[in-house]
């Protein structure tokens, strides 16, 4: 994602003349990382995730997300908790108690039917939980809807 630059006039130039110009970011699609290990579900999601207008990043194992969440702080999540390497819980639990992705709201979208695993994924820092089969006008809803809170928390 490339990000252009422009410097509007300054209205504050006439009274500071000496007052820089900030470069306004043109390109500010929300970016969505998929952490899963089936290959065609992330290429299917994330196609259509830049159908609407998002910018997308994938991972296939959760070691690779939680670096790629690291360093390149989507603004969403999208996790599924059967991973090859660690479970989902444990990167959702280490997204939530790091500084640098605690804001970053995760949206767990799995298979796992088992006794209270809704109360498993909040406690691990989760947002919203999606079963796979999942309805994609149903994720987009808690795409948009977790993306809004998350607005609303950084107003303050």
């Amino acid at each position: 994602m490339t990000a252009e630059t422009l410097n509007p006039p300054n209205t504050t130039e006439a009274i500071h003349p000496e007052a820089e110009r900030a470069p306004v970011q043109m390109d500010r699609r929300q970016t969505i990382l998929a952490i899963d290990d089936d290959d065609t579900l992330t290429e299917v999601l994330a196609f259509r995730l830049e159908r609407q207008g998002f910018a997308t990043l994938t991972a296939h194992s959760g070691r690779e997300g939680l670096a790629t969440a690291r360093e390149k702080r989507p603004t969403l999540i999208v996790l599924d908790l059967h991973l090859p390497d660690v479970d989902g819980l444990e990167i959702c639990q280490q997204l939530a108690d790091d500084p640098a992705t605690c804001m970053i709201p995760v949206l767990i979208l799995s298979g796992m039917e088992t006794p209270g695993i809704l109360r498993e994924c909040r406690a691990a820092g989760c947002s919203y939980f999606l079963r796979k089969p999942y309805d994609p006008n149903a994720l987009l809803t808690l795409i948009r809807q977790a993306i809004r809170e998350k607005d609303d928390w950084d107003g303050y």
